[in-house]
């Protein structure tokens, strides 16, 4: 697989929230999004502000905001969309992996 055939995407409402986190923090240019073991369902998402991309990343632009993903961390985001959903319980970003056979109640891990 190359970085083009992950086919990640962002939606409107992740941009828009990325767009206005970076607005209050000027040393950040990026939001990158990596996948971990652990968790309670086996791999787990972390999200990191960053000022600077590595030259493997892929780039995932959407109206001006820019999210980073590893290459190893792609294979497992294949064909996710990462999505901004603020509701009643809370506000936070969510990837919709249709890779993953399991998640976790609070949407942070799961398993392939």
């Amino acid at each position: 697989m190359t970085l083009t055939e992950a086919n990640i995407a962002l939606s409107p409402a992740a941009a828009a929230q990325i767009k206005q986190i970076m607005s209050a923090d000027k040393t950040a240019l990026f939001l990158r999004i990596s996948v971990e073991g652990g968790g309670c369902s086996g791999f787990s998402y972390k999200f990191d502000l960053t000022g600077q991309a590595d030259d493997d990343d892929l780039h995932i632009e959407k109206d001006g905001a820019t999210v980073l993903v590893d290459p190893m961390s792609a294979e497992f985001m294949t064909d996710s969309v990462i999505d901004y959903v603020d509701e009643l319980i809370g506000a936070s970003f969510q990837i919709k992996n249709p890779n993953a056979t399991a998640a976790c109640g609070c949407g942070t891990s799961f398993s392939i």
